[in-house]
């Protein structure tokens, strides 16, 4: 398969709609790059067949393919009614307590004994992403009051959402760990955290996955919101959740903090994913709306690395059409000759770093020159992070011989990785950038690599050399001859 013709990617939800090898194959040939496995739904074995699948593809088609593990995280629920359900009437008082028994119109079980140590007067509940809506009036041990102010029916295991609580739970529940442990088993490139809240669930993370798969904060909290900056450093990526995060917030609130979210993850190089009703209205629609459209655009003008589809891939009627339509507004946007200049909105600049100057030095030359791409040789991605960073003009080529390395670059905006075999000099890598820039079509006769290294080789973080390299177009042949 060649090259995209965007340098956004797209990461697509597999469920029913998606499950097949002759679906997740139509899939990536449309434009998927990535795929998210949503282990809120089914059970661990559903999935095996899943991660064999994509990984059986991506040695069919040629392309690595990054997987996401996307963990349910702690979701506060009500517990069951009699009837299963009850309907709650504006202006009256409803009892969370922790009675077991089946609850009414007056109560309802609330499993989660950390809320009642939490909560306080006035402190806000929404239930069923906000539906139905409460102000805390008491809190007493064992039980919170509660005057409802928007009112509905509520059925069992309904979610609780608590925008102004920093609920201490676990970042991890027991069967997120199980799912953890199981994802690193069957390979995951990244592990996206539900519901952060703190730094330290991250960290919590970190220490049961090390460095075997990417870190990917879901920021759909309030709270994560004030922290952000110390998330960002512990996650090596970041996604704009925007189904809880629009339940806890008001919705006006949410385009300027998707903007904020994206341009700091950018400044510090972490891949961000702007998330949840994109394309919402394909689920059941062959066409997007207009509305939809403009905000997919919005997130590609910010910058962003990757847009996600959820129950457009997963569930939805028209799948294929989705992540192709996704596809055809990226390449589209990404046209428009203002896209360059609105992308650069943000200003990222360098850090007292070597890699960091050259970084950008080399986006500078493929700005000023007819440069074919841009090309590195990377150990552990982080050079090809760095060029992204910078948003240059033109596409990166990353060659690593890691299969870990080339996947985990899959949310890297502009980046087209490439497995291949280890090199052993700055000649030798120069020569391979080469024929693989002119073998995948990244670059003409005529135009120029420019190319960042580390050298020696094999040091993780060593970016220290920039050259530029002209293209003659016979170096494939050559090689062949040689």
């Amino acid at each position: 398969m060649k090259p995209r013709d965007r340098k956004v990617k797209i990461l697509a939800t597999l469920g029913p709609a998606s499950s097949t090898p002759e679906m997740i194959e139509a899939l990536i040939r449309a434009g998927a790059d990535a795929f998210r496995i949503n282990m809120s739904h089914g059970e661990q074995a559903d999935k095996v067949q899943l991660v064999e699948t994509v990984r059986s593809m991506e040695k069919k088609l040629g392309r690595p393919t990054t997987i996401v593990f996307d963990l349910q995280g702690p979701k506060l629920r009500v517990g069951n009614f009699e009837g299963g359900s009850a309907m709650l009437m504006p202006g009256t008082m409803f009892v969370f307590d922790d009675d077991e028994t089946p609850g009414n119109e007056n109560r309802v079980e609330l499993p989660h004994p950390e809320l009642f140590a939490a909560a306080r007067t006035g402190d806000r509940l929404l239930i069923d992403d906000g539906k139905v809506r409460l102000k805390i009036a008491a809190v007493e041990p064992g039980k919170i009051g509660a005057i409802v102010e928007v009112g509905g029916k509520v059925s069992n295991n309904k979610g609780v959402n608590v925008p102004d609580v920093v609920v201490p739970i676990p970042a991890l529940t027991e069967k997120d760990r199980s799912d953890l442990q199981f994802a690193l088993e069957m390979g995951a490139d990244y592990i996206a955290l539900s519901f952060v809240q703190r730094p330290e669930d991250v960290a919590e993370a970190r220490e049961l996955v090390g460095d075997r798969a990417g870190l990917l904060a879901k920021i759909e909290k309030p709270q994560a919101i004030e922290r952000l900056d110390e998330i960002l450093h512990l996650a090596d990526a970041v996604m704009v959740a925007r189904g809880d995060l629009g339940v806890e917030l008001p919705p006006e609130s949410l385009p300027p903090l998707q903007n904020r979210i994206v341009a700091r993850a950018r400044q510090l190089g972490k891949p961000v994913v702007v998330a949840t009703q994109m394309l919402e209205s394909m689920i059941v629609s062959p066409t997007p709306t207009r509305a939809e459209v403009s905000d997919v655009a919005t997130a590609i003008y910010d910058g962003a690395d990757a847009v996600m589809l959820s129950a457009e891939s997963a569930a939805g009627q028209y799948p294929i059409e989705a992540v192709a339509m996704m596809d055809r507004i990226g390449c589209n946007i990404e046209r428009d000759p203002v896209y360059a200049a609105r992308i650069h909105f943000t200003e990222t600049l360098p850090e007292e770093t070597a890699a960091d100057a050259l970084a950008g030095a080399a986006r500078s030359i493929a700005t000023n020159l007819k440069v074919g791409a841009m090309a590195c040789y990377t150990s552990s991605g982080s050079t090809a992070r760095r060029i992204a960073r910078e948003r240059p003009p033109v596409k990166i080529l990353a060659m690593t011989a890691s299969d870990k390395v080339a996947r985990r670059l899959g949310l890297q905006w502009g980046v087209h990785a490439v497995q291949t075999r280890d090199v052993a000099s700055f000649e030798e890598m120069v020569a391979k950038a080469k024929r693989v820039a002119l073998r995948h079509e990244l670059a003409a006769a005529g135009e120029r690599l420019v190319i960042l290294a580390g050298v020696p080789f094999k040091t993780a973080g060593s970016t220290n050399v920039l050259h530029v390299v002209r293209v003659v177009g016979d170096e494939l042949e050559k090689y062949k001859s040689e």
